[in-house]
């Protein structure tokens, strides 16, 4: 009855709008891309924090990362 007092664009404005909420808790949830904790160096966190890997193995794994993150600035 509403969608008819204001015509077939209503609709559509509804719609829209549970896309936008839909959109905004996943983006919150996950990011944007879609990947929890966009990061390498997050994600290399979160593993040491399980347990996953050792100190020694963060460290060097860090250390890899960082560098090949200078190294693809200066290009």
């Amino acid at each position: 009855m509403l969608a008819h007092a204001y015509g077939p664009g209503i609709g559509f404005l509804w719609i829209f709008l549970l896309w936008g909420v839909v959109a905004f808790f996943f983006w919150r949830r996950r990011g944007w891309r879609g990947v929890p904790g966009a990061s390498g160096e997050a994600v290399l966190g979160e593993r040491y924090a399980r347990g996953e890997i050792t100190e020694d193995e963060y460290r060097e794994r860090l250390r890899v990362l960082k560098e090949s993150g200078r190294r693809g600035r200066a290009r």
